[in-house]
């Protein structure tokens, strides 16, 4: 294991999108910190939104440090998990906000994983047509990736975050510390989404993450540190350039077609996100070599790196009678896809990635190789 020990442990990171512009601020101790707080828009009233998991750790605390700035903070607890991700969560939060008489300077504090900052988020962007709201993401996966960029949603039984909005935090919170209650098996689905920005973009930052997995996984500080600000930075530099997923930022998906996919095919939260998105890559990787794009070697290492992770690289069977055919009809709503085409994000060559469509003999090639009954 090699030590971290001489790696800085706080980061600000900047989303530059014009006057929609905010700060990811990374490091220990910045949940309790007035700092981490300030600036951000006045108001009589806040909400915190969390769930049943993270609100005996983490909702006192937040609301402690937040209480100088506002006259009244309400707190909003939804049940935990991804099969929760639904309107009849969200309303819950509308719910709270009308019940309260909460009005559009109302500042709402999404307080957990990407489930909660995602319906937070999507919640911010629908009441009362737009309240300003903070992420203070409490997963890795969350502070990676879906805490960073503005995409909200819900999930809806044939496809995942199918309805939601582009909305911008005010800023983003990630202490580092609060990693160290999440369970084993979401840090695993917390570096899935690690390990994505070195195949799209960064093949240095892939090497990296080989040489410091053992770290990773023992949670040292340092290197979770540089593990987020790398990925908030790759992930800053792609919305930067492209907001709302019109072409670039398609790019931040790979592996998502076939993960997403495998979680509804299962039931949500029968496999977590990262879990799919981790296996997901692995399929994804198989295909650009059948297209062409890396070799058998890139795909053995990004394999590899996946299961070290503790991460599943086998594909589970969907449907018994035709997994195919499941895994084709779930496919071909996802977001990316147009006129009923599938769309998937593969490696063109190492530390660059394209999204295009593959022939459907490909597609059902990697199906059938990654499957296992």
């Amino acid at each position: 294991m090699t030590s971290q020990a001489n790696l800085p442990l706080h980061h600000r990171v900047s989303i530059e999108l014009g006057d929609r512009s905010y700060a990811i601020d990374i490091g220990s101790g910045l949940l309790d910190a007035l700092a981490s707080y300030a600036q951000l828009p006045a108001a009589h009233s806040a909400m915190i939104v969390t769930n049943e998991t993270v609100f005996p750790l983490y909702a006192a605390r937040l609301q402690r440090a937040i209480s100088s700035r506002y006259a009244v903070v309400h707190t909003v607890c939804l049940p935990d998990g991804e099969s929760h991700k639904s309107w009849e969560s969200l309303n819950l939060i509308f719910d709270a906000l009308l019940s309260h008489g909460c009005d559009r300077k109302t500042v709402l504090f999404a307080l957990g994983g990407g489930v909660v900052g995602d319906m937070t988020g999507f919640a911010a962007a629908s009441y009362m047509r737009g309240v300003p709201f903070v992420q203070v993401p409490t997963t890795l996966l969350a502070q990676v990736d879906s805490s960073v960029g503005g995409k909200t949603a819900i999930n809806h039984p044939l496809g995942k975050n199918m309805i939601g909005a582009f909305y911008q935090p005010q800023r983003v919170v990630c202490d580092l510390d609060t990693l160290n209650t999440l369970p084993a098996r979401e840090l695993s689905a917390g570096l899935a989404e690690v390990i994505k920005y070195g195949p799209i973009a960064d093949m240095d930052f892939l090497d990296w993450i080989e040489a410091h997995i053992d770290a990773l996984m023992a949670r040292e500080p340092g290197a979770l540190a540089h593990a987020v600000k790398r990925s908030c930075e790759i992930k800053s530099w792609v919305v930067g350039q492209d907001e709302r997923e019109s072409g670039l930022r398609a790019i931040l998906n790979f592996g998502h077609t076939f993960g997403h996919a495998i979680e509804a095919g299962m039931g949500y939260g029968a496999w977590l996100h990262g879990e799919a998105v981790g296996c997901g890559m692995v399929m994804a990787a198989r295909l650009s070599e059948l297209l062409g794009g890396v070799d058998a070697a890139f795909v053995e290492r990004l394999t590899r790196l996946v299961k070290a992770s503790g991460l599943p690289t086998v594909a589970p069977v969907i449907d018994a009678q035709d997994n195919l055919g499941r895994y084709l009809a779930l496919m071909s709503v996802d977001k990316k896809s147009e006129a009923g085409e599938i769309k998937f994000v593969v490696i063109d060559r190492p530390g660059h990635a394209v999204v295009r469509s593959a022939p459907d003999a490909l597609v059902a090639q990697v199906i059938a190789e990654s499957v296992r009954p």
